[in-house]
């Protein structure tokens, strides 16, 4: 008599890669901008239909709109949009020429009387914003706004009159850093991993390593995340990872961390991915929207970090 018995179960098929739920999550999701990307960065796409997208946010003063940027709404043009611009065009390889060009006659007529950027500019008000970027008339230069678009014109070689106040003011509010947030911090590497005098780049981001540890404001085990505190002002659990600071193996900021805290930093970013294949957002969510849109963005962000350290993503 033949035994009898459970039969065994069928194997498990295995999990989709990252890479293909985030694909999902995109086509999904995501705006035609940020399809366009993840098509250009991960499917082989073209550059050419990214900057047909980027268009669309660009306005006639050679800013950008139109809530590129997706806390900030409205048509207006901003300093945080034009940012992001820049790093699309960067992404893409054509931030450069014309189109450099364009946007640094934008920021030289948007800068304050030091020569840098406010986050945002009055002609904001009116148009809906998060909480956390209030519109006010007289609104000061900040690294924030300016460190990231320094760094990506310099990454580009890209010299324009411009350029020149804009660097000495980060250079100058770098020097100054005493106390800070991780947005700012990240806003200096930023800078500091593109500028030309390296050699002082490196003593500066030494300095910075420092104080990002001494303050605590990378939080170096997820697993302990009660024992770091966030800056003021933050959702409550918008905790800053070493990943965050050192985006890549090559960024100054690398050399703050272990390589076992790296290694957690990293394990934890890739275990974030959702059920529905984005990463999710940790800042305050204050509109529908904004998190809608912010999300493929940080889905980008996420799939670009993991590669450039050698995670296999898919």
């Amino acid at each position: 008599m033949a035994e009898t018995g459970a039969s065994p179960l069928p194997p498990t098929p295995p999990a989709h890669p990252p890479l293909v739920r985030a694909e999902q999550f995109m086509w999904l999701t995501a705006r035609v901008l940020e399809q366009r990307l993840f098509s250009y960065h991960f499917l082989n796409g073209g550059p050419d239909p990214v900057e047909t997208a980027l268009d669309a946010y660009r306005n006639e003063d050679g800013g950008y709109g139109h809530a590129l940027e997706p806390d900030l709404r409205g048509p207006a043009s901003q300093p945080l949009h034009t940012g992001r611009a820049l790093r699309v065009l960067d992404a893409i390889e054509r931030c450069g020429g014309q189109r450099a060009e364009r946007v640094c006659r934008y920021l030289t007529a948007a800068s304050t009387a030091d020569g840098a950027l406010p986050a945002v500019l009055p002609s904001q008000r009116g148009y809906p914003a998060a909480p956390f970027v209030p519109v006010v008339d007289n609104p000061p230069s900040e690294l924030l706004a300016t460190g990231p678009v320094v760094g990506l014109l310099h990454r580009n070689e890209v010299w324009h009159a411009w350029l020149f106040r804009a660097t000495d003011f980060c250079w100058q509010a770098i020097d100054y850093l005493e106390k800070s947030h991780p947005y700012e911090i990240e806003a200096a590497v930023a800078f500091l991993d593109t500028v030309p005098d390296r050699s002082r780049a490196e003593a500066t981001a030494d300095r910075l390593g420092r104080l990002v540890r001494e303050r605590r404001l990378a939080a170096l085990d997820p697993e302990r995340l009660d024992a770091y505190p966030v800056a003021p002002g933050y959702a409550p659990r918008e905790h800053h990872f070493p990943h965050d600071f050192a985006k890549s193996p090559d960024s100054l900021a690398r050399a703050w961390f272990t390589d076992e805290e790296m290694t957690r930093s990293l394990d934890f970013l890739a275990a974030e991915q959702e059920a529905d294949g984005g990463w999710p957002i940790r800042w305050r969510q204050w509109a529908p929207a904004a998190a809608l849109e912010a999300r493929p963005v940080v889905t980008i962000e996420a799939l670009h970090t993991l590669r450039a350290y050698g995670r296999l993503v898919g």
